[in-house]
């Protein structure tokens, strides 16, 4: 994404309120589509999404179900129930149509355009141009084991406070764990629970509480603190030497998806696995991996 989604340095204009509308539109697409939203950040240039999709759940939906989830997705332009009505109807009477449907609520190239086309859209309206808004296909990395989801979701949670946009995290606006926190505050009960996908309709729990993943989200924090920079904070949670054998290989593993990891993220046996089945005889961050454990 452009800068176009902050403040324009040279209008002085500010377009923050096109955050509002990606955040809309993530948990939307979350609703249709078959898929899981594990953490988000929408940014001033760019977005991060952690996600599961599962082809085989749509696969799996009624006619019915595929027809209504894709006119929630794209609804005509006569916004009322006749109208939203009709073309459902006229959806359920193409079988071609709808398989072809059913496919991309399963598809994670399909989920991404059905996230950021109609915010591009939107936002040329607004502007009263055309072209293109976004600066180019989106990018994607393979999460191979659930320590590498959590590290992929706290750093992308962290990203206001890694770019000094923010100081805390209830203050990380546009953020799955700004609304975490949010909702923790208006139902303490959650924090016990354990810890779901931000969005979505899959549901599987990882293996922490929402209590635990928010603590060691903000002991990560302060590790990126000004002072703390580059050193490990000594009031680690127990948390984290559950989830690894040591703070500091923690703190890497995270910061890591800045520019260590490549293609795929996981135990150095995966990444040797995945390589093998690309006919690749390397892979950026099986030495990473391994010095890591």
């Amino acid at each position: 994404m452009p800068s176009c989604a902050g403040v324009d340095h040279y209008s002085g204009r500010s377009f923050e309120h096109r955050k509002d509308w990606v955040e809309a539109r993530i948990h939307l697409v979350a609703d249709c589509y078959a898929v899981d939203i594990h953490a988000y950040a929408v940014m001033s240039n760019h977005l991060h999404l952690v996600l599961r999709i599962d082809p085989a759940e749509a696969s799996a939906w009624s006619d019915e179900e595929v027809a209504t989830r894709w006119v929630r997705l794209f609804p005509p332009r006569e916004d009322t129930e006749s109208a939203i009505e009709h073309k459902r109807m006229r959806l359920l009477a193409d079988p071609a149509r709808l398989a072809l449907i059913r496919r991309r609520l399963g598809s994670l190239s399909w989920l991404m355009r059905c996230l950021v086309e109609p915010i591009a859209s939107r936002a040329n309206r607004e502007d009263g141009c055309k072209g293109r808004f976004w600066e180019g296909r989106y990018k994607c990395q393979a999460l191979c084991d659930e320590r590498s989801v959590l590290a992929a979701m706290a750093y992308v949670d962290l990203n206001p406070i890694r770019a000094g946009i923010a100081d805390r995290l209830e203050a990380s606006a546009h953020t799955s764990g700004a609304t975490r926190i949010a909702i923790a505050q208006s139902s303490p009960l959650m924090l016990t629970r354990p810890l779901k996908p931000i969005a979505g309709n899959l549901s599987p729990d990882l293996n922490l509480s929402t209590a635990d993943y928010l603590q060691l989200l903000d002991w990560n924090g302060r590790t990126l603190a000004p002072d703390k920079r580059g050193r490990i904070a000594q009031d680690a949670p127990a948390i984290v030497s559950i989830i690894d054998h040591n703070p500091a290989c923690w703190t890497t593993r995270v910061s890591a998806y800045g520019n260590g990891w490549a293609r795929a993220v996981g135990f150095v046996q995966n990444l040797i696995a995945l390589a093998e089945r690309l006919g690749q005889r390397w892979l950026k961050g099986i030495r990473l991996a391994a010095n890591l454990g």
